[in-house]
């Protein structure tokens, strides 16, 4: 017999190797220094690989790799084509090139001259947000521009790590500046501070197991809390919203603040006592990414077809109707205006534009109503556009007029608030891949009661309209165009009309265990001591509405002849409305209490003096503002307040006053002017919006 043989084993298996993780570096001019710095303290063994993006000049090689490589144990190579990235080791982009990252491996290419300004941190970001993800970390150190202003909003919305360096730190402090200012950054760091925070990063995605045992069969019971807590405390109804959408962001904002994953209890302790981490946690939540032109097959085909046949369509006695849902800080809501009027222009046809703009984020709202943007858009808009839609600030460029004229933005709850109506195009691109499939129907419904027969929804790449046969029919599946049929049914209205506005009703609480004669006595007394003792008082509310009064005002306030208002300002009389306005912009403004005085009022035949008081108070999360008129006294009529020089009569002295109070009211009010043109646009808007 053959001898036995022993039974084959099979030869065990290399543990398997973490997830890469990688820190994109990105510097200009002083930016040498600050890398040298940095990797003077950064260990040798951290785990991360790490690729350096500085601005080099294309036409001569580059000595960068030699000269990091004098402040670093690790080694220092210069990428290319194909490298596979590698742990604990700096690759450092080549001149005259970009750099990609696909699988973990770097890619170069030529940049394009058509294409403006050379971006090269930005294209690096994108590609690595897009292949790492949360393994992704970016940080911005000193350099001039605005470079890695837009890849830093990809970096954290995948759910990476995003660092810029103190802009007092940095030697020129352009990047960093325009980095934070796109609100995309996690920390604000001094270069001493970086490394613990990258080793943190690592740490937290390099752990094989959570750090703190999970309380078992509670994580989404927290989960749901932490969603309510929001709900109850913050402007942001989460519920509708994916789960594990949410539950990403919320680990990446625990992460930052050194809670462990499966902690989300410990988490819930703090944001029960902590308001600004809550109001971080619900901005953090928002998803807020966006381009010029973003997806440019998709917008070429709008140029080319759809815009056409729209405006073809159209007749001129009555506007084209655009809404862009989530337009969040305005790229694309302007990129559709501009491809409307620039063939409106071509066609010599005089209609009107409207593109209204919504989103929940007021923060990004009031951006996108700013219109400003970092120069490294020259990388998305064509210098035609650039020209005729753009204006040049110094590292900035700012929307025209032309074009900040057709757009209405306003903060919208697209689930809760009623949609816009008898519309001609909606533009609602990766926002439904975030909600839950009854709330992606539930818009789907609002969209097709929006939209004019034949009128034309676009969807994200990775998004359908579900089943809504009969409703709608494809123009292009691809570019996720589709065209709105049929008519309203019964259930079309899968929304709430708003609440009537007015004066909230005061809760009754036990009002009826109280005997009748009590309550009758209390609402004497209180209104005795009100009459005889209590300054005549307004309240109102940030729009300056009255929304209640107190006492007698007819000396001070008076009803102006025309149309009925409630501003408060319009119904001052004309001797008080400048000192009125005066205390309740300084009130606003500071949030604190002021006291205007040198009021006077004529009363009954005999002038009364005055001071108006502002105080700022907050009733179930709204900001309003107290008004009293305090009476003052009046100096007898021989005694002048200041001493009268070589005879002057005591009238003389108080003119003076008068005037010198004017004066600094004059002031006060030519300070506002300032502003006022740019809060009458953002109120011009909310109430166009409000009226759709």
């Amino acid at each position: 017999m053959p001898p036995s043989r022993a039974p084959a084993t099979e030869p065990p298996r290399p543990p398997r190797a973490p997830p890469l993780s990688i820190v994109a570096i990105g510097a200009s001019a002083g930016g040498l220094e600050a890398c040298s710095k940095l990797f003077d303290l950064l260990p040798s063994n951290s785990g991360l690989a790490f690729v350096v993006v500085h601005h080099l000049d294309p036409t001569h090689d580059s000595l960068l790799a030699e000269l990091l490589g004098t402040h670093t144990a690790m080694p220092v190579v210069q990428a290319a084509d194909g490298m596979a990235l590698q742990v604990d080791r700096i690759h450092v982009i080549p001149p005259g090139v970009y750099l990609s990252v696909r699988a973990d491996t770097l890619l170069l290419s030529r940049p394009s001259a058509l294409r403006g300004a050379r971006m090269p941190f930005d294209f690096l970001l994108h590609t690595l947000a897009a292949d790492a993800g949360r393994r992704a970390a970016a940080v911005v150190l000193s350099g001039s521009g605005s470079d890695g202003s837009l890849g830093v909003v990809a970096v954290r919305d995948a759910g990476g790590l995003v660092i810029a360096q103190q802009p007092g730190e940095a030697g020129f402090d352009g990047m960093p500046r325009s980095a934070i200012a796109s609100g995309a950054v996690d920390q604000v760091l001094a270069l001493a501070e970086i490394p613990a925070a990258l080793a943190r990063f690592a740490s937290k995605l390099n752990a094989a197991t959570p750090a703190e045992p999970a309380a078992v069969g509670k994580s989404g019971d927290w989960l749901a809390a932490i969603i309510e807590l929001l709900r109850t405390h913050t402007v942001q109804d989460f519920r509708l919203y994916k789960q594990g959408t949410l539950r990403r962001r919320i680990e990446h904002r625990m992460s930052l603040i050194g809670i462990a994953a499966s902690r989300l209890d410990r988490y819930h302790a703090v944001l029960a006592t902590d308001a600004a981490e809550r109001n971080q946690l619900a901005k953090d939540l928002l998803i807020n990414v966006t381009s010029f032109f973003r997806d440019t097959k998709v917008f070429d085909l709008l140029a080319a077809e759809t815009i056409p046949t729209l405006v073809g369509a159209h007749t001129e006695d009555r506007p084209i109707r655009v809404w862009t849902v989530g337009c969040s800080t305005g790229e694309e809501a302007y990129s559709l205006a501009m491809l409307f009027l620039e063939h409106l222009g071509e066609s010599a046809r005089h209609i009107k534009l409207q593109v209204f703009a919504s989103d929940i984020d007021s923060d990004a709202v009031a951006a996108a109503r700013e219109g400003v943007y970092p120069s490294s858009i020259e990388a998305e808009v064509s210098p035609a556009r650039l020209a005729r839609f753009f204006i040049k600030l110094e590292d900035a460029y700012r929307i025209s007029a032309e074009l900040r004229s057709a757009v209405i933005f306003t903060v919208q709850d697209m689930l809760s608030d009623p949609p816009f109506s008898r519309l001609d195009m909606v533009s609602c691109r990766n926002l439904l891949i975030y909600l839950q499939p009854e709330a992606q129907a539930k818009v789907v419904s609002l969209f097709h009661f929006g939209l004019r027969n034949g009128g034309v929804l676009l969807l994200g790449a990775a998004e359908t309209i579900g089943n809504a046969a009969g409703r709608f029919e494809a123009i292009s599946k691809p570019a996720r165009l589709y065209r709105r049929i049929g008519h309203n049914r019964p259930d079309e209205y899968p929304f709430a009309l708003p609440a009537r506005l007015g004066v909230r009703g005061s809760n009754g609480g036990n009002a009826g265990s109280v005997p009748p004669r009590l309550l009758a006595l209390a609402e004497l007394c209180r209104r005795l001591v009100l009459e005889q003792y209590a300054p005549a008082a307004v309240l109102i509310n940030a729009r300056n509405e009255c929304l209640f009064t107190l006492g007698t005002l007819d000396r001070y306030l008076r009803i102006p002849p025309g149309q009925p208002s409630v501003d408060l300002p319009s119904m001052a009389r004309q001797e008080t409305r400048t000192k009125l306005r005066a205390a309740i912009q300084q009130a606003s403004k500071g949030d604190a209490r002021v006291v205007v005085g040198g009021g006077r009022a004529t009363h009954q035949g005999g002038v009364t003096a005055f001071d108006i008081v502002a105080q700022p108070v907050q009733h179930d999360g709204e900001r309003l503002l107290l008004i009293c008129f305090v009476d003052a006294p009046i100096a007898p009529s021989g005694q002048a307040a200041t001493p009268a020089v070589d005879g002057e009569h005591p009238r003389v002295a108080e003119l003076e006053r008068e005037l010198e109070s004017s004066r600094a009211e004059l002031q006060q009010a030519i300070r506002g002017l300032e502003l006022a043109d740019e809060d009458q646009k953002a109120i011009t808007e909310e109430t166009l919006s409000a009226n759709e």
